[in-house]
């Protein structure tokens, strides 16, 4: 069961509640009789191992864009 962290409006209390998923959010302190809101943390993800870029997936790493980027294009045409 999930727990959720409410905020009251009025007192500015902060209390844990285990809620089902299906369960309505609660609105009103029980101590002040304050308007309550859900606190949203931001959830940490950590991505780690090879696969997260375009990059990352190729088999020759970025040897076409450093060759590309040398300036030995032999298509070019000097006057």
């Amino acid at each position: 069961m999930p727990t959720y962290e409410y905020r009251c409006a009025r007192c500015n209390d902060t209390f844990d509640v285990f809620q089902k998923f299906s369960a309505r959010s609660l609105r009103t302190h029980e101590g002040c009789g304050g308007e309550l809101s859900k606190v949203i943390h931001p959830a940490g993800v950590v991505f780690k191992g090879p696969g997260f870029y375009t990059t990352d997936s190729r088999s020759n790493g970025g040897a076409t864009t450093a060759t590309a980027s040398s300036g030995t294009d032999s298509s070019s045409v000097d006057d």
